[in-house]
């Protein structure tokens, strides 16, 4: 765990989280600011910075991320949804945690994020 990393500290829960899903590798859980009437973050437990920080040895954890995505959205009654995860400061990442924001819940707007 970073120390500094708020998404850390949520992992090891020692920031509380409105879970909706969780396994050895992957843990979601609902946004404080949704953005939609569904809009859940799915981290990888092991601490990767963004998706430029994405390798050979540690893309299967995307993989797990995207198999989580799949059971969430069919859980939650999801017909169609929206997945999106900035990577670095320009592209408007704020949590330097890898994460994807899984939207949906209606119909999301072109320029929603």
């Amino acid at each position: 765990m970073l120390t500094d990393c708020i998404f850390c500290k949520i992992i090891a829960s020692v920031i509380p989280s409105d879970k909706v899903y969780e396994d050895e590798f992957v843990l979601a859980f609902r946004d404080i600011a949704p953005a939609a009437p569904v809009h859940i973050l799915v981290v990888p437990k092991t601490h990767v910075a963004s998706a430029a920080d994405v390798t050979p040895e540690n893309s299967d954890l995307v993989a797990a991320c995207f198999r989580a995505i799949a059971q969430i959205a069919r859980e939650q009654g999801m017909e169609g949804f929206r997945v999106i995860s900035n990577s670095g400061a320009e592209g408007g990442q704020t949590v330097f945690h890898l994460h994807f924001h899984l939207l949906g819940g209606k119909q999301l707007p072109a320029n929603l994020l």
